[in-house]
Formats: structure tokens, C-alpha cells, sequence
């Protein structure tokens, strides 16, 4: 695997880490495979399968504002929109123009709706148990931490050994212990409060966006992979399908025993798939370029 290593970038006066490698020349290259985690999580949570990435194709993996070792600020505008128009402004401070998506959880709709702002940048999408969601509605923890008092009470008095648990019965393989501690220590009081205001400005995900973003993103017919652990308790196995209505020529893969990170949970079987549906969309389109003068 490819070594990465990691800068601090600031956009718009925020301070984000990313993971960045590639093969040799690739630091200015303007395509790149563009990491987007979720909730909760960090650029290193793809850490391993961007490694393995990097030998063929430029990588990149912020920390997106909130969450890891980002800057938290409260005035940030933390909603789907603010997060899309982030991911842009970054991508835009990178030199990347021709990106290929990998998402997972909240970086889904982060990720779509930057791809319906920008549509002919985005040159590929694989979606880890996230993607367009009609008639979704949130998830117990997502309804509790979107009510006034409860979701700070529950947020303020969650224990290292209650993240723990939660996170086993998300991921019935079980994920790291390190990933699964890093993430907790991660959670501080500016994590807790993006959290809080993230999910109070997002409704129920199978609402109108779903409709406006697939009928923009549909005519594009775009390659695109979905990675979908069936034992998810966030988002039902049956969404995995549901993205062919947007993305028609998708290559869908379920993992019968893996959760809401099947990445990390089973990070040989996503590899197998993620790598070498990247390496046919980047490779054929290197080939086709003129040699340099």
C-alpha cells in the first residue's frame, strides 16, 4: 500500500486536515478520488482503502468541519448546503477538477448535493451505505438528537464503554478498537455541537432533495458503485437497489454480514471492489490523454 500523509488546508478560514498520496506526480493532478466521511468519523476512517488507491490515482480525505482533527467553529453553517458548498470551495483550493466520490453516511448527501452544484466535475460515485434515500426517515438516535434537551443530555453523558457498545450493534463484525476509540476521543463539545445543529437542519432524508438531486444527477449516467452492509440498523439494505433509479448503470454489491462502516468491518471484501471499479474508471481515461510535448 501507498503511504499518505496529511496537511492542513484552510478554506474560508477554516482549518481541515487531509490525507493526501497518489504515484509520483500526481500532487497537482487535477482528477483525484475524493474520500467524504460521515457521522460520526474523520478523513482517516478511509485511511486503508485510500492507501490502497494512491498507487493509481491521486487520493485526497479531508476532515470535514466539526468532525476529527478539523476546526469546529459554531458559526460555521452546518447543514447539508454548507458542508457541499465546503467540499467545493476545498476541491476548488486542491486544483481537483475531475473527481471521483466515494461517500459514506452523512457524506452522501454532502457529497450529491456538491455533484448537483458541480455536476461535470464529478466523473464517478461510489456510495458506502449512503446515497439517495425516497421515503427514508431518520433513525432513532438521528430523532433523538434532533429534540431540544434530549439530544444534548444524550450527546453530554455518553460514556467511552456506551460509543462502544453502540457501535458493535451497528457493525455486528465489529470494527478496530483503535477507529472505534479515535472516534470517541474525537467527539469533543464542538463535534457534539455540529451533531446537534447538522441534524436539527436535516429533515427526514427522503424528503424533496431526493427528487431534485436525482433528476439532475440522472441524465449525467454516471459510473457509480454501491457498497452496502445488509446488517445496517441505520439504513436499510434495501436503499442499496433504490440507488439504480438515479444511478442506472450502478454495480451493486451487498455484504451479508457487515454494518453501517463495511469498509472497516470488512475492509478486504469493500477493497475488492472499490479498487478495481476506480482503477477502470481512472486508467482508460490516463491512456487517453496525449503524451506530454
Amino acid at each position: 500500500m501507498a503511504r499518505l500523509t496529511q496537511r492542513k488546508v484552510s478554506v474560508n478560514g477554516v482549518d481541515c486536515p487531509v490525507l493526501e498520496g497518489g504515484p509520483a506526480g500526481s500532487e497537482g493532478s487535477e482528477e483525484a478520488v475524493v474520500f467524504v466521511h460521515g457521522n460520526p468519523g474523520s478523513g482517516r476512517d478511509w485511511a486503508d482503502l485510500a492507501a490502497q488507491v494512491a498507487p493509481f490515482a491521486r487520493v485526497v480525505a479531508p476532515d470535514m468541519p466539526g468532525f476529527g482533527r478539523a476546526a469546529k467553529p459554531r458559526d460555521f453553517d452546518y447543514t447539508v448546503e454548507g458542508y457541499a458548498i465546503h467540499l467545493s470551495a476545498l476541491l476548488h483550493q486542491l486544483g481537483i477538477r475531475r473527481v471521483h466520490l466515494v461517500l459514506h453516511d452523512f457524506g452522501g448527501p454532502w457529497g450529491i448535493v456538491w455533484g448537483t452544484l458541480e455536476p461535470y466535475h464529478l466523473a464517478s460515485i461510489t456510495l458506502c451505505n449512503t446515497g439517495l434515500l425516497p421515503g427514508y426517515r431518520w433513525h432513532v438516535m438521528g430523532r433523538l438528537w434532533r429534540t431540544p434537551v434530549v439530544g444534548e443530555l444524550l450527546l453530554a453523558t455518553q460514556t467511552r464503554s456506551a460509543f462502544r457498545l453502540a457501535m458493535r450493534l451497528a457493525n455486528p463484525r465489529g470494527l478496530p478498537r483503535e477507529m472505534v476509540d479515535r472516534m470517541y476521543d474525537e467527539m469533543d463539545a464542538g463535534t457534539k455541537h455540529a451533531i446537534r445543529r447538522l441534524y436539527r437542519a436535516t429533515g427526514d432524508p427522503g424528503g424533496p432533495m431526493n427528487t431534485v438531486a436525482s433528476s439532475l444527477l440522472r441524465p449525467l449516467d454516471l459510473p457509480a458503485l454501491v457498497v452496502w452492509g445488509a446488517r445496517d440498523p441505520y439504513i436499510p439494505v434495501r436503499y442499496a437497489e433504490i440507488q439504480r433509479e438515479t444511478f442506472r448503470r450502478a454495480k451493486v454489491a451487498v455484504l451479508p454480514d457487515s454494518g453501517h462502516w463495511p469498509f472497516a468491518d470488512n475492509p478486504q471484501a469493500v477493497a475488492g471492489l472499490v479498487v478495481p471499479f476506480l482503477r477502470e474508471q481512472i486508467e482508460p481515461q490516463r491512456s487517453d490523454r496525449p503524451a506530454a510535448a
